[in-house]
């Protein structure tokens, strides 16, 4: 029994690294836009009040420059969204919120073509590779317009989603052009309106408390608790969501539950008896 299992986890572990080698670059894409938003972010929030003195010193130009920066750095996965959104309201108020929003958009776009000229069709091709992926798949993004414009918003909306990361998943699982823009501005618009709202109560902080006082701890007081709830409840209904949709799909392929259990799979024959 002990051989068997160690069997197979030597076989899911071979499987692992096998998807692994396939997929190549958009494998190690992946991993990279795993951890260098995080590491960029605690530069930019430490550095909040420099950067922002730095932007408006451009005066009316500030918005655009930090339009720009945003496109560029959060498209290639260099700083992640959530900073430089709290950076917009630091900066310039609730001017920040339609500069952000454009911020995301446009980084959503060049990350979106770094992903498919990285990746190229090697995800396609190891999706269809398995029939659960491929129905998965079918089953969120390839139902119409209407459907997989409500599974682009919902996957946007939870302040914690990774935004690089999402980029990916997004593009190699074959979402247009018109879903995703419009997906990822809908998805986007309360979490960036939030973040800039932080942004202005970390700046009112500031102004009010002494240089020793940890950037930290001044996140910390301007983020209200209700944030951190609202933002917990919609990643549960996202992963509720899409995983009930996900295991719909697996079922009908498979005739396997979540549970695990052996079900007749929905087909046509079944049906009629």
């Amino acid at each position: 029994m002990t051989d068997e299992g160690a069997e197979q986890r030597a076989e899911g572990q071979e499987t692992a690294g096998a998807v692994v080698r396939r997929l190549g670059p958009a494998a190690w894409l992946a991993g990279l836009w795993m951890v260098l938003p995080a590491a960029g972010g605690f530069a930019l929030l430490a550095n909040m009040k420099p950067a922002s003195d730095w932007l408006n010193g451009h005066e009316e130009m500030g918005p655009l420059v930090y339009m720009a920066i945003f496109v560029v750095s959060a498209g290639f996965g260099l700083l992640p969204t959530y900073a430089q959104a709290v950076l917009g309201g630091f900066a310039f108020a609730w001017w920040g919120v339609p500069a952000a929003l454009a911020g995301f958009v446009g980084a959503a776009c060049v990350g979106r073509i770094v992903a498919a000229v990285v990746s190229g069709d090697r995800v396609e091709r190891e999706i269809e590779r398995n029939a659960r992926a491929l129905a998965v798949r079918e089953a969120l993004v390839g139902r119409g317009f209407c459907p997989t414009l409500g599974i682009v918003t919902l996957v946007r909306v939870p302040p914690n989603s990774p935004f690089s990361l999402t980029n990916l998943v997004l593009t190699t699982a074959g979402v247009g052009w018109v879903t995703y823009i419009v997906g990822t501005a809908a998805g986007m618009l309360p979490r960036t309106a939030a973040a800039v709202y932080i942004g202005m109560q970390v700046r009112g902080i500031v102004g009010e408390t002494s240089a020793n006082e940890s950037f930290k701890k001044q996140m910390s007081e301007a983020r209200p608790t209700w944030m951190l709830v609202v933002g917990i409840v919609l990643v549960i209904i996202a992963v509720i969501v899409i995983g009930s949709i996900a295991n719909k799909a697996i079922h009908r392929v498979t005739g396997v539950g979540s549970s695990g259990e052996q079900t007749p799979p929905d087909t046509p024959e079944a049906d009629q008896a």
